[in-house]
């Protein structure tokens, strides 16, 4: 059933009612929508709201329109998957293993090189930045903090490789991170079970050793992958 729309910004409410229930799977791919005035009388917005919406999740490659035809799901392998918006919405939905997978993949790709990058190109207040969130992560004393904190180290890394493209990366990928962080954190005994990792990371960056950077990454992505595997086991037993 279609949501309804009753807040305020009306476009963006309705990029985000029909964004969830395509990327949670309550709208399946091949199915259309229902006729444009239809569904605006369904979701109580005037049709040109309606319209734009659907034009944002169509550059989305959530939909596509056809004359004659209407308004089509569009099978997953068309979605922007790195669409920040379209992270938010498939994380907001629980995550499945073979998300979570492709999360550890799409990690092991990118942070090894960053931690690496940052080693050698890392500056003074760069520096500081790390130290000042793994303080954070450190003191932390809920998991929401931990999470945030977590977060904001990742972040430092990234900055520090002074390279923009990379830096970008993060406005993409932050949503599915902090997802990823979250799950990992939770699945552990201690939410804090990977601050040495985290410490080994930051002082191989101090100490511009790249390759060590690079392996104490790998070794950080790694055991969370093993957490979370361990996590899932434990669930099973239970």
């Amino acid at each position: 059933m279609i949501e309804r729309v009753t807040q305020r910004n009306l476009h963006d409410q309705v990029i985000q009612a029909l964004g969830r229930q395509i990327v949670g799977g309550d709208l399946q791919p091949g199915e259309v929508l229902p006729r444009e005035d239809t569904l605006a009388q369904q979701m109580d917005v005037s049709r040109s709201v309606l319209r734009e919406a659907v034009k944002v999740l169509a550059a989305k490659g959530l939909v596509e329109s056809r004359p004659k035809v209407g308004t089509r799901i569009r099978d997953s392998r068309f979605w922007h998957q790195l669409d920040g918006q379209v992270l938010a919405w498939r994380c907001a939905s629980m995550p499945t293993d073979d998300f979570v997978q492709k999360l550890v993949e799409m990690r092991e790709v990118i942070e090894p090189a960053a931690a690496a990058l940052a080693a050698r190109r890392c500056e003074v207040p760069q520096l500081a930045a790390l130290d000042t969130a793994y303080a954070s992560m450190a003191a932390a004393t809920n998991l929401k903090a931990w999470t945030t904190a977590d977060v904001v180290f990742h972040e430092a890394i990234l900055d520090a490789t002074n390279n923009e493209l990379m830096v970008s990366l993060f406005s993409v990928v932050e949503t599915s991170l902090e997802t990823f962080f979250s799950l990992s954190a939770r699945a552990a005994k201690d939410f804090k079970y990977s601050l040495p990792h985290h410490r080994r990371v930051l002082e191989s960056i101090r100490r511009r050793q790249p390759q060590a950077a690079r392996r104490a990454m790998l070794a950080l992505i790694a055991d969370s992958r093993n957490n979370l595997a361990a996590g899932k086991r434990r669930r099973a037993r239970s």
